[in-house]
């Protein structure tokens, strides 16, 4: 008998591995997500050829939420999973639970124990799946007791629905919250963040979340590495018709804004600059540079990836040979360009220890 493998199986590629927090669970340093892609401006066949393609290329990792494109998105992704007959245990799913899909009841977004169950309920009928592996709390809900958030995670997991949960765009003091109470109570306790992280917009990630880092070795699942097309280079001479700001005018209208003010021609100006440093001294793009500089910061897990054609995911995860040449002198030199390294946390008096000095 011929010895072949399946089509299906998964090859890395060369991919690198990184632990998703504190946890055992080994994810991709890149990943791919579907948010205002798949099952909207892309649906079909196109959406298998990217998934495809990052699955070839070592990305094993697919990330989307409730409330992407109305639930569409998982759909989308989950369609795609099981044509091309991957098994399951070589893929992470991760999606997210708050914003529902439809017009919503009391019940029907937010983090009360009954829409998290109901709604991670409706996700995996949607993903045609019995578990994913990451469950998020798509955002904080100062509505609900975050007791009652914590235990309901925590039965999500029990249950075999989700084998982790992890947060989106909480605060510190909210993640750290969830933390002493899951401690208190012997519950289960979230291991991520699904972050914004970019060139532009550092202030949480590297100085809010810093102790959390430290302390809990919380993970991070990173989203808009590129500054939403920003920092690919394609806005430096306005907005082309096939962009993302332009099919999606509505939800960039502030940022399209932005770009028009003097703060954000000095942003445009920063990737000309940075631009010039890729190209003369790494020999890649700007939008290249810029996922290996959000990758190489000591808090990244993951970054996850938008892709509406193969040869993105392909250009993209060029980026993993940048990485190891981001020296620290090198991330000085773009520093220099940005400007704009965040501040440290107050401590508001406090030492090491937390004794007032």
């Amino acid at each position: 008998m011929a010895n072949f493998k399946a089509s299906y199986e998964y090859q890395p590629k060369g991919m690198v591995f990184r632990n998703l927090g504190p946890s055992g669970l080994r994810v991709p340093v890149f990943s791919l997500g579907g948010w205002l892609t798949y099952g909207g401006t892309v649906k079909g066949d196109p959406v298998k050829e990217v998934m495809k393609a990052a699955f070839e290329a070592g990305i094993n990792m697919f990330d989307t939420a409730e409330g992407y494109e109305a639930g569409e998105c998982e759909r989308e992704m989950g369609r795609v999973v099981k044509e091309c007959g991957w098994r399951r245990t070589d893929l992470i799913i991760t999606t997210k639970i708050f914003f529902g899909v439809r017009r919503p009841g009391p019940n029907d977004k937010g983090l009360s124990r009954k829409h998290l169950i109901e709604g991670l309920n409706e996700s995996l009928e949607r993903l045609q799946m019995d578990y994913v592996d990451v469950v998020f709390a798509h955002r904080p809900d100062v509505t609900v007791p975050m007791e009652e958030i914590v235990r309901a995670f925590d039965y999500l997991i029990n249950s075999g629905k989700a084998f982790y949960w992890g947060t989106s765009e909480w605060s510190a003091r909210q993640i750290e919250e969830a933390m002493n109470i899951s401690e208190k109570l012997g519950l289960i306790a979230p291991i991520c963040d699904q972050v914004q992280y970019n060139c532009f917009h550092r202030q949480r990630f590297e100085s809010e979340y810093d102790h959390l880092y430290k302390k809990y070795q919380y993970g991070t699942t990173i989203w808009s590495a590129l500054a939403s097309g920003i920092l690919t280079g394609k806005y430096n001479d306005g907005i082309p018709a096939d962009s993302r700001f332009t099919t999606n005018a509505d939800f960039f209208k502030n940022t399209i804004e932005q770009l028009q003010k003097p703060e954000g021609q000095e942003k445009i100006e920063k990737v000309r600059k940075l631009t010039k440093l890729a190209e003369t001294k790494y020999g890649c793009t700007v939008a290249t540079l810029a996922l290996a500089w959000a990758a190489a910061h000591p808090g990244a897990s993951t970054v996850i990836l938008g892709a509406s054609k193969p040869q993105q995911v392909y250009d993209n995860l060029k980026a993993l040979e940048i990485i190891p040449k981001l020296t620290p002198e090198a991330l000085a030199e773009i520093d220099d360009i940005l400007d704009n390294k965040p501040a440290a946390e107050p401590n508001y008096g406090r030492g090491v220890r937390g004794a007032l000095v």
